[in-house]
């Protein structure tokens, strides 16, 4: 067995040879570079999870006043397990409000006091939400991670 080599050890490898970058290819190569870390998760940017002035706790009480288990499974609110409309669980982690507008603080308000509003179509209903409650349910949902 000492005299053998072994199948893979004899076989030779092509050895390819390395080409320098063309001078056009840096500033693509670049801006692709850029392109990426802008679509990267933003450590620290909590403007995009926090509601300014909002109450969270009061946003919780208030889902489950407007009844909004019905349709939704959504974290820690009372009676909050139908299965009609997507899960609020995690809700903090979603970059889209039904699937199609940016998950800002502000649209989510927005589309809490008015769904069909912003969206034609949407099953989800004008719940009569006030502004204020908006901002708490907003900042609720956002913490929801």
């Amino acid at each position: 067995m000492a005299g053998k080599r072994h199948a893979l050890s004899a076989r030779r490898l092509p050895c390819r040879r390395m080409t320098a970058l063309r001078p056009t290819t840096l500033p693509v190569l670049t801006g692709l570079l850029l392109l990426l870390a802008a679509c990267a998760p933003q450590q620290g940017r909590s403007d995009l999870t926090t509601v300014a002035g909002s109450d969270p706790e009061r946003g919780r009480r208030l889902m489950a006043r407007y009844q909004c288990g019905s349709c939704h499974r959504a974290g820690e609110v009372f009676a909050a397990g139908g299965q009609l409309g997507p899960s609020l669980d995690r809700y903090g982690q979603r970059s889209y409000i039904a699937g199609e507008l940016p998950n800002t603080p502000e649209m989510l308000q927005r589309w809490l006091l008015d769904p069909p509003g912003l969206l034609p179509g949407t099953a989800m209903p004008s719940l009569g939400i006030t502004d204020d409650d908006a901002r708490d349910m907003a900042g609720y949902l956002l913490s929801l991670r």
